[in-house]
């Protein structure tokens, strides 16, 4: 087979936000897609270089359960675009050695953008500038119009 027949995915424009991951073929529930790639690093210096790029509301950056952070910005694959949705059809899910994984909740249609739930979490304040940096655009009947996740307690 031809490498193109192999592909599942390709990244291109969405409408969601500036790039996206949409399936090329039809992918079960439960088919592991891709690996997040990116630098393994610590989150200070993830978020110092994401200070850097002046990009807000815009992030490479995956956390890890041992307190580092993938950062798909350098050396990263096509998961780094995965748009976030309040109904994601993908999940990601970290293996023991801190490898993490995108695999389908639902069927995917082709054409049909893949897309997790960031759950973004934020130290401090959020301030109006934040909520406005993390908007939400999904789309979904049930959008909650923020890829932050509230504190506990709030």
């Amino acid at each position: 087979m031809r490498r193109q027949e192999l592909r599942r995915v390709t990244v291109r424009k969405s409408s969601v936000h500036g790039r996206g991951v949409f399936a090329l073929r039809a992918i079960s529930a439960g088919e592991r897609i891709f690996e997040y790639r990116g630098e393994v690093t610590s989150w200070r210096k993830a978020a110092a270089r994401h200070r850097r790029s002046g990009v807000a509301g815009h992030t490479f950056i995956f956390g890890l359960a041992d307190g580092r952070v993938i950062d798909g910005s350098v050396e990263g694959n096509s998961a780094r675009w995965l748009n976030h949705s309040c109904k994601p059809n993908c999940e990601a899910i970290e293996d023991e050695r801190g490898r993490v994984f995108i695999e389908t909740l639902t069927d995917v249609m082709p054409g049909e953008e893949l897309s997790i739930a960031y759950g973004l979490t934020i130290d401090g304040a959020i301030t109006p500038e934040l909520v406005a940096d993390y908007s939400c655009h999904c789309g979904t009947k049930r959008c909650t119009g923020s890829m932050l996740t509230p504190a506990s307690g709030n």
